[in-house]
C-alpha cells in the first residue's frame, strides 16, 4: 500500500489581471490536503474509490475523458508502464470543490505520486507538475498554470502568463484566515463577464489591471523583505478593484467586512469570485476571532494557516 497527499493552494493577489497578461502570487494552504491511497487489487483491472464525489467504479466503466482515468493512464505511460497490475485507487480530500483553493490539482499530484511510487517508477517533480499541467487543461480549458506549480512544488509563487514561472521566500512567516462562502464559484462566467468589460472600455480596464499589477509586486517586495503588515492595506485595494470588475459578491464582501470589523488588517476574495473563498490579514493572536467573526457573518468554514 501507498499513500501520497499534496496541499491546497490561495491566491493572495491579482486575480484576474492575471488574464490579461499581469502577476499573480499563490501560496500554498498545508492545513487542507488531497490524500491518495494505492494497493494491489485481488480483481482483475483498475478500481477508483472517490467518496467524496460518490464515485466508486472500474476505470473501464468511466470515460475515457474523465480527469481521474486521463490522469491514472497518462502516468502509467510516463512511467514507461505499459502492463499496469490490478490496483484499487482511494482518493480523499479535505479541499473543497470548486472553492478556489486548487482542489482538482491536489488529487492530481497526489495520485500521479502515489500510482508512480507504488509501481517503483517514481515521476520527479518536473514530470508531476507537466502532468498535473495536463489534466488540468480538462478542468479548466486554458489553466494559467499556477495551481499545479503551487501544489507540486508547495512553495510560493509569482506567476505572469507567458512567462516563466517564478518562487520566491517568505522572509518573515504571517498568517490568514480563509472563510468559505459555501457558494460554488463559476470561473468561467466571471472571467467571460471581465472581458466583457474589458471589451467594451479597453484604456479603463487596462488601467485598472496596471493597478492589480501594482499591488502584486508590492506585496511580494513586502513578502521577501518581511514586511508582512504592510499586506493589509494592499488586500483592501485590490479586492476593492475586483469588486469594480464586478466579480464580488454580496456574500464575499459581508465576509470581507465581517473580518475587518473583527481586527484583520485587511481582507479581500480570492480566486474567480462571486462564491468560493476570502482571505483575511491577521494576527496570530487575532486569528480566532476573526474566524469566529466570519462563521457569524455565514462562512461555512474557515481556515486559519500560516504562510512561510
Amino acid at each position: 500500500m501507498t499513500f501520497a497527499s499534496a496541499p491546497g493552494k490561495i491566491i493572495l493577489f491579482g486575480e484576474h489581471a492575471v488574464v490579461y497578461n499581469r502577476p499573480a502570487l499563490a501560496v500554498p494552504v498545508l492545513q487542507v490536503n488531497a490524500h491518495v491511497e494505492v494497493s494491489d487489487a485481488n480483481q482483475a483491472g483498475i478500481w477508483l474509490d472517490a467518496p467524496d464525489i460518490s464515485l466508486h467504479s472500474d476505470i473501464s466503466a468511466l470515460p475515457a475523458t474523465h480527469p481521474l482515468v486521463t490522469i491514472i493512464k497518462n502516468t502509467f505511460l510516463t512511467a514507461g508502464i505499459t502492463t499496469p497490475p490490478p490496483l484499487k485507487i482511494k482518493v480523499t480530500s479535505t479541499i473543497p470543490v470548486a472553492s478556489g483553493l486548487g482542489s482538482g490539482a491536489a488529487v492530481s499530484v497526489a495520485m500521479i505520486r502515489a500510482l508512480s511510487a507504488h509501481l517503483a517508477h517514481p515521476l520527479n517533480a518536473e514530470q508531476v507538475n507537466k502532468l498535473c499541467y495536463e489534466a488540468e487543461k480538462l478542468h479548466h480549458g486554458t489553466p494559467s498554470g499556477i495551481d499545479n506549480t503551487v501544489i507540486t512544488y508547495a512553495i510560493p509563487v509569482y506567476f505572469v502568463r507567458g512567462q516563466p514561472i517564478e518562487t520566491f521566500s517568505v522572509a518573515r512567516p504571517f498568517t490568514i484566515v480563509i472563510g468559505d462562502t459555501g457558494l460554488s464559484a463559476p470561473t468561467k462566467e466571471a472571467v467571460d463577464d471581465v472581458r466583457k468589460l474589458w471589451e467594451a472600455d479597453k484604456s479603463r480596464w487596462e488601467a485598472v489591471f496596471d493597478r492589480v499589477a501594482e499591488i502584486v509586486r508590492e506585496a511580494r517586495k513586502a513578502i521577501e523583505s518581511g514586511a508582512w503588515q504592510d499586506l493589509g492595506p494592499l488586500m483592501n485595494a485590490n479586492h476593492a478593484l475586483l469588486q469594480a470588475m464586478t466579480v464580488s459578491s454580496p456574500e464575499l464582501d459581508r465576509l470581507v467586512l465581517a473580518a475587518r470589523t473583527a481586527g484583520a488588517m485587511g481582507a479581500k476574495l480570492s480566486g474567480g469570485g462571486r462564491g468560493g473563498n476570502m482571505l483575511a490579514l491577521v494576527t496570530p493572536e487575532s486569528a480566532e476571532k476573526v474566524a469566529s467573526a466570519l462563521l457569524s457573518a455565514g462562512a461555512k468554514s474557515t481556515i486559519i494557516t500560516t504562510i512561510q
